[in-house]
């Protein structure tokens, strides 16, 4: 097998033909467009370059066939609590069914790692943010959500027996949309609601400046202490709306408040794989066209979970299911198309979250695999630890 460099547009457009090639064949397979996976690697696109660096390969056989493909990376901004190494990481892998195979991949992207001091790569991962292309996928092969990595079963094995081992579990829960809510959400959504200091809204596109700075409020009180610290600007939470604003319905997004301070988020998406499923790849005129042709036919049944969270000061006082209430009065109706709901992952390591599925009545419907390799086999892999 021959490893190539990844270094101009034809073989960054090979890249993208590996994984066509592999998973076309796959029950479930969506193929992602093209433009989200030439994203992670623009220096121009992804603000990851500004503290880290990638680099990526292809593989072929002696017959000149696309066998496989790997990217690896280093990015100061990736922490996880309790790292007692420094991690690097890959990510969009694919491989044919061969153990050397894949082992050349990994080893290739081991001593890569290894020249710039890294003693322990996690993987797959993104060369960015978390809620994309993250983790293997390791039960539920099914047609995954948008942004979503996916892959045949054989590549547990293949991670497995290279020597990386589970760091983390990623679960995604899923229920019907109609479906009645557990008393106790009644329960404590007419506790709350009787005090006129809470409030609860939805998203209005003509105010996205407002949401954006109500979003990084929220983010930044709940989410940046298990980010690495990493904290939203409203400008970067502006931005983020923005790219979601083609997308974005209205009334599947929600806020809630306590003397209009917002404390809490309850971020839905209709399930853009819905739409992508039936483009090849490609987001070109035809693409867009079909797209607002789905939008404006309600051609989407599914929402997706993005984000949920209460501020640390209202967490545990049913503010949680107060906001569920409010968001379902509107969600639930006929008149709205959606069906189905699944949560994006939730890691095992967050009790919290974990418990507010469980009672929604959610089931599993996926479960995606953060691996970790020690490059000293010696010193085991700990856990991820649990989230306080």
């Amino acid at each position: 097998m021959e490893l190539i460099l990844v270094d101009n547009a034809q073989k960054a457009a090979e890249f993208l033909a590996v994984h066509v090639r592999l998973n076309k064949d796959v029950p479930g397979w969506i193929r992602p467009l093209d433009k989200d996976i030439d994203g992670v690697f623009d220096p121009q696109k992804n603000k990851a370059f500004r503290h880290g660096e990638c680099i990526r390969w292809i593989m072929k056989d002696k017959q000149g066939q696309l066998t496989g493909r790997i990217a690896a990376f280093v990015n100061k901004k990736y922490t996880n609590k309790g790292d007692k190494v420094k991690v690097g990481g890959i990510g969009f892998f694919d491989c044919i069914d061969d153990q050397e195979a894949a082992n050349q991949l990994f080893d290739t992207a081991k001593k890569w790692l290894q020249e710039r001091g890294m003693e322990a790569m996690d993987g797959p991962i993104n060369f960015g943010e978390r809620n994309n292309w993250w983790g293997l996928l390791t039960q539920g092969y099914h047609e995954p959500l948008y942004c979503m990595n996916f892959n045949p079963p054989y590549y547990v094995r293949l991670f497995e027996t290279y020597g990386f081992r589970l760091f983390f579990n990623q679960i995604c829960y899923g229920m019907g949309s109609r479906g009645e809510l557990a008393q106790k959400f009644h329960t404590r959504h007419a506790a709350i609601s009787q005090d006129p200091n809470f409030s609860a809204k939805h998203i209005r596109k003509n105010q996205l400046e407002k949401f954006a700075e109500d979003f990084s409020t929220v983010y930044n009180k709940a989410w940046a202490q298990h980010a690495g610290g990493k904290e939203i600007s409203k400008g970067q939470a502006l931005s983020l709306f923005n790219q979601m604003k083609p997308l974005l319905d209205e009334k599947i997004a929600w806020f809630a408040y306590y003397k209009d301070e917002p404390i809490g988020i309850w971020l839905n998406l209709p399930d853009l794989n819905q739409y992508i499923k039936h483009m090849n790849g490609k987001m070109g005129l035809w693409g867009k066209l079909l797209f607002v042709w789905m939008k404006l036919t309600r051609q989407c049944n599914k929402m997706v979970g993005i984000i949920f969270g209460i501020v640390p000061e209202f967490q545990s006082k049913g503010v949680d299911a107060y906001l569920i209430m409010e968001g379902a009065r509107v969600i639930q109706p006929r008149s709205m198309p959606y069906e189905s709901y699944e949560m994006q992952w939730v890691g095992d390591f967050n009790p919290r979250m974990l418990n507010v599925a469980a009672s929604l009545g959610a089931s599993p419907t996926r479960t995606l695999t953060t691996y970790r390799c020690m490059f000293d086999p010696s010193i085991p892999v700990e856990r991820h630890p649990i989230l306080e």
